[in-house]
């Protein structure tokens, strides 16, 4: 995973004191709140994990060599990762 806990925490505060500043919701539970937003970017960075590491393993498949870095990589890796994103999105 890309980021550490602190940071995930501190992104869930982020999101959840900019939707009560907003007035879009009214929450009886902060922590019930933050545990919920954090949970979500977690789920979400993990998923974006396998989207790469399946990306990645499909280029190394092909028959015929693509260097990492190369404009076809590049363009055959975004495919297989979207490909990969919307396989588990639910």
């Amino acid at each position: 995973m890309r980021l550490s806990d602190d940071r995930i925490s501190h992104l869930a505060h982020l999101i959840s004191d900019g939707i009560w500043k907003d007035d879009l919701v009214d929450f009886e539970d902060d922590n019930a709140v933050l545990q919920e937003v954090k949970s979500v970017i977690t789920n979400y960075l993990q998923l974006e994990d396998d989207a790469d590491t399946a990306a990645r393993e499909k280029i190394r498949s092909l028959s015929r060599d693509v260097p990492e870095g190369s404009r076809e990589w590049d363009v055959l890796y975004r495919q297989y990762f979207d490909e990969e994103l919307d396989k588990k999105r639910f």
